[in-house]
């Protein structure tokens, strides 16, 4: 587990301190920093002394101090359930962008942190809520039953989700609808004349795991293609773990004319399976991803994939939570975003 600040807000403490300011205007320090905080008991000329003397000095506030004094840390957490090699897929970096950029307008530090989804994933979590490090979390990449949310749900810590969890969705979350999105690429993949179509899922515990599943086994099922179990695997959303289930639907005795996988990473993997063999992908066989992550467009070939604007979900959570944290009342607690096909020359068809 590794930990990394990212500091968006001008945080440094200068020499000149209020003391400095009340010597040099002739004032006590309680009239200073009624002033500089623009209290109404405070004249306008003395506010406008003060103000101008501190201007002059280069006086600039303590925020760590106001922080402290109004019990809070304008600090968000985001904790990736990665290993810290993992970091580079691209995935997380347009996820971390998206909420940084948006906490910075705000005035937000952002504390990213990386633990492995295990028995001390929650850990990391009551740790930094019991040291009020940060003043609420975005949760990623949710689990049918995830226990993140029902711990920060026990200890009343805000929250926003990237994602959804089985049964009551009683949160606020942003996602997009990954059923419909993997049934329009299995519907695209028949209508080129593919029919032994394989499937590379996400871990089953991972929910959005369940949902584009979901989609891949509609869309064969409204034709009369069922999704056989040996067209399926399953892979840790790595390129490599990508490459090792393709090399096995590959390798059977009638291989697949198409592989859907469930995360661009997988697909990258699959397309290097097959082309190890010497197939020609997009026309011996075609592969597809999901996410739309900037590497799929400058893929060889380029990768038929689903859109999802994972930094724009990025910067709404963030906003979601941000005004969460300021007592604003959310016009809209749930988001699910429609997806959108991208058709490139990975499946044939461009």
């Amino acid at each position: 587990m590794w930990c990394l600040r990212f500091a968006l807000t001008e945080t440094a403490t200068m020499a000149v301190t209020i003391k400095d300011i009340a010597r040099a205007t002739g004032k006590s320090i309680t009239t200073v920093s009624r002033a500089l905080h623009d209290y109404d008991d405070v004249s306008a000329e003395t506010k406008q002394l003060v103000q101008r003397v501190a201007a002059e000095m280069g006086y600039t506030p303590n925020l760590w101090a106001q922080r402290l004094q109004k019990q809070r840390t304008d600090t968000i957490g985001l904790i990736l359930p990665t290993q810290g090699p993992r970091l580079g897929d691209p995935f997380f970096g347009q996820l971390i962008a998206g909420v940084g950029d948006k906490a910075g307008e705000h005035s937000y530090d952002l504390l990213v942190s990386t633990q492995a989804p295990d028995a001390d994933e929650l850990a990391i979590y009551k740790r930094k809520v019991q040291g009020r490090q940060v003043d609420g979390f975005i949760i990623v990449r949710t689990r049918r039953q995830d226990l993140r949310i029902d711990y920060l749900r026990t200890v009343d810590v805000p929250f926003v989700v990237f994602g959804r969890t089985e049964g009551d969705l009683d949160y606020p979350f942003v996602d997009e609808d990954g059923t419909a999105g993997m049934e329009a690429v299995v519907e695209h993949l028949l209508r080129l004349g593919r029919r032994r179509i394989a499937c590379i899922a996400p871990p089953a515990e991972l929910m959005f795991a369940e949902h584009r599943l979901r989609g891949v086994q509609n869309a064969l099922q409204r034709h009369g293609y069922p999704l056989e179990p040996d067209l399926m695997r399953r892979a840790d959303l790595t390129q490599r773990g990508g490459l090792r289930a393709a090399q096995e639907l590959l390798a059977l005795p009638r291989r697949p004319d198409a592989i859907v996988a469930c995360n661009d990473l997988m697909a990258f993997g699959a397309m290097s399976a097959a082309q190890k063999l010497g197939l020609v992908v997009g026309q011996d066989i075609a592969v597809t991803g999901f996410d739309d992550t900037p590497w799929a467009e400058h893929s060889h070939p380029p990768l038929t994939t689903v859109h999802q604007p994972i930094y724009e979900i990025g910067a709404m959570v963030c906003d979601m939570l941000i005004r969460i944290l300021q007592g604003q009342t959310l016009e809209q607690q749930q988001i699910l975003m429609e997806p959108r096909l991208v058709i490139r020359q990975s499946c044939g068809a461009a």
